[in-house]
């Protein structure tokens, strides 16, 4: 494979490892605001008949998040959590629907559909940071 491509797929990993790192690490920094503006009040009441109240909620989101960013960092698990990262998002734009703060989740979903078609060899991505 060439030089160029090995240093887009590091590119696009670093991107969308920040994008997920830093909204994974500001749930916990700002739960409420997140809680308010972007948490649909059906699935807060959906979560709870399970126990599970918002702010948990929030906090698993921002785990969540930050393993993302984590596994595209390392390339641990990346082809499972940019596959997981892929629904999630396709769960958000669903659920809270399109605006100007969440149109900017098509291209990370085309990110992440770049990085689950990267080209493999012997089934392996080769590119490590």
């Amino acid at each position: 494979m060439s030089r160029s491509l090995n240093y887009s797929h590091i590119f696009i990993r670093l991107g969308l490892a920040i994008v997920f790192l830093w909204f994974g690490v500001d749930k916990f920094f700002s739960p409420d605001y997140w809680i308010n503006a972007w948490v649909p009040h059906w699935l807060i009441g959906f979560s709870s008949r399970f126990g599970v109240d918002a702010l948990t909620l929030i906090y698993s989101t921002g785990v969540f998040e930050v393993l993302v960013g984590i596994s595209l960092i390392t390339g641990v698990f990346m082809t499972t959590f940019s596959a997981l990262a892929l629904v999630f998002l396709i769960f958000i734009l669903l659920s809270v629907g399109l605006n100007e703060i969440t149109i900017r989740d098509f291209s990370i979903i085309g990110g992440f559909l770049a990085i689950l078609s990267w080209p493999k060899i012997n089934g392996y991505t080769p590119y490590r940071l």
